[in-house]
């Protein structure tokens, strides 16, 4: 007798019954579906946890400004930079991405914010240092190119051309009264 005696319409019957192996079929298909939306969402918790922490030190630091301390101090951009930097410790490489923009305005009606982002998709570094006298309007932004690791997927946050994501912290007020000494604009 051939060792092989079974009819194909057995075989093909036996091999739709058997359910061996279906939960890897079916891992297989949904794998990559549930993979893409808990990466979507790693993602988007991390420039969100990342952007809470910019504003965080850009209100504690606008702070300095607001009270006069930077003024009296007669910090420079370089040195508000290290301030800055001094708080951003975790999850920024402050020295090479942080930009600093400190501009004052005689009343809040004068603020003219230009968008950092121009049409290219490219940040415009036009950033100043200028922490005003008292009574002085004060716009203190902090800006930081967030590296983003999941681009596709339908799921893009970048905003820059460079695959990467401006993240953007903003205090305004208006300074406190203290004594004015000699401010520089830098």
């Amino acid at each position: 007798m051939p060792p092989f005696t079974a009819s194909k319409t057995n075989i093909l019957r036996r091999f739709g019954r058997n359910r061996r192996g279906s939960a890897v079929v079916e891992f297989a298909l949904v794998a990559p579906i549930f993979l893409a939306v808990l990466f979507a969402i790693i993602e988007l918790a991390l420039v969100f946890f990342a952007s809470q922490i910019l504003e965080t030190v850009t209100q504690d630091t606008a702070r300095l400004v607001m009270t006069g301390q930077a003024q009296d101090i007669k910090y420079t951009k370089e040195q508000f930079k290290d301030i800055v930097c001094a708080k951003l410790t975790v999850m920024f490489d402050c020295a090479n991405g942080v930009s600093i923009d400190v501009r004052s305005y005689p009343s809040f009606a004068g603020v003219n914010i230009d968008a950092p982002i121009d049409a290219a998709k490219v940040f415009i570094d036009d950033t100043k240092y200028c922490p005003g006298k008292d009574g002085d309007v004060v716009v203190v932004r902090l800006f930081y190119p967030w590296p983003v690791f999941v681009p596709g997927l339908g799921f893009n946050l970048t905003n820059l051309a460079n695959g990467k994501r401006l993240l953007t912290a903003t205090a305004a007020f208006q300074n406190e009264p203290f004594p004015t000494p000699g401010v520089t604009c830098s």
